[in-house]
């Protein structure tokens, strides 16, 4: 053979052997491949990403190996997830029984949350296709503090109630047979007209309360000269501020305008007077201010009384609660007096705070925002103002 055609043999022989070592060593690493890499998950159905989005619920996709494969922001908030799994017992046990039936299943339960309340959620857990199960969570929190603080609102009214009532029915029977003994019978009529009067004012601070709570709280806002708030407040707690020697002192800005309602602002003042005319020794003062800054509008009642202690203070508008709950029965108080006013505040988009120390009284301050100022070439109408 001609050793050119030899050479050439020899060179076609040798690129066949490596494109066929190249084609076996691809053919390998292919079926390597598929021997080593996992087989993909079960896709997301089509658009539940996008629906996920525009739920009002919590929503949940967990996959048949039991992660969790696409979620809301919400759900992680709320503490149901740690990384890719469910870390709520009950969900997790009616997200298999779900998966193995296929049957839609709700329930109701209590979320535990460090450093925070305990969470109540409705759950809903339904097959979503044939690999996946759909978890919505609807958060119950706010209604089921909402249900408690209506159920411990009628049972401090019933409690309130029972009392006054109570007394009167005694005081009924002591009159009763002490008919023939007319010193008896006036020390108990007296007696039942303080109950009489003490059950009128509690059945007119809750239905004061159930107006405030009400979305009509505040019927015709206008522009109320504080000055004259603070005066007739003022005029409505002198007898009580007589009885006991109290002289109340008025340091009010003249030209300090609120937007509210005037009647509601009398009672939220005369509230805070009452409050510190009743805990006040006999023969001090009260004093009550009113000024206008860049914030808006302050009214302050301060008394010298013997003060709140620090654990108390946020507590004290709530319903119904008492610092001294004796002393309270004895000058007459409900309970009610600084609730309403808190919520009377609320209602003019201000606030009520409380500076006290032991020893040195307390001091009240109405946080209102500034009214806001009239159009050009419109007379201002104040309420409550005398001109």
């Amino acid at each position: 053979m001609d050793p050119t055609h030899a050479a050439l043999l020899g060179g076609l022989a040798g690129v066949l052997i490596g494109s066929m070592s190249a084609l076996a060593v691809g053919v390998s690493e292919r079926a390597q491949r598929r021997i080593t890499t996992p087989l993909p998950k079960p896709p997301i159905p089509d658009g539940a990403s996008a629906v996920l989005t525009v739920l009002r619920s919590s929503a949940l996709v967990i996959d048949r190996s039991e992660r969790v494969v696409n979620t809301s922001p919400s759900a992680v908030a709320l503490g149901l997830i740690d990384r890719e799994h469910l870390v709520q017992p009950a969900l997790l046990d009616a997200v298999r029984k779900v998966h193995r039936d296929g049957e839609i299943r709700e329930l109701e339960l209590e979320i535990p949350l460090p450093g925070r309340p305990s969470a109540w959620v409705l759950a809903r857990v339904a097959p979503l296709l044939d690999a996946h199960v759909l978890l919505l969570i609807d958060d119950l929190t706010t209604a089921h503090r909402v249900e408690e603080v209506r159920r411990d609102f009628v049972v401090n009214v019933s409690h309130e109630l029972k009392t006054p009532v109570g007394g009167l029915s005694l005081l009924a029977e002591a009159i009763a047979d002490a008919k023939d003994d007319p010193e008896a019978v006036e020390r108990f009529a007296s007696r039942m007209q303080l109950e009489s009067a003490r059950l009128g004012k509690l059945i007119k601070e809750i239905v004061d309360l159930s107006r405030l709570q009400s979305a009509d709280g505040m019927q015709q806002p206008r522009p109320v000269l504080i000055a004259e708030v603070v005066r007739e407040a003022v005029d409505l707690s002198l007898i009580e501020a007589e009885a006991k020697g109290i002289r109340i002192v008025e340091r009010v800005a003249p030209g300090a305008v609120a937007y509210g309602d005037y009647s509601l602002l009398v009672t939220a003042v005369r509230n805070l007077i009452d409050n510190a005319i009743a805990y006040s020794p006999a023969g001090t003062e009260v004093g009550v201010g009113g000024h206008t800054g860049l914030d808006g509008v302050r009214i302050t009642v301060a008394d010298r009384g013997g003060g709140i202690p620090a654990v108390e203070q946020e507590r004290i508008f709530e319903r119904f609660y008492r610092v001294d709950a004796a002393r309270s029965r004895s000058t007459g108080g409900t309970g009610l007096g600084l609730a309403i006013v808190k919520h009377i505040c609320a209602n003019h988009g201000g606030r009520v705070s409380v500076w006290s120390r032991q020893g040195h009284g307390s001091t009240f301050t109405i946080s209102l925002p500034p009214a806001p100022a009239p159009e050009v070439g419109a007379a201002p109408t104040l309420e409550g103002s005398s001109v």
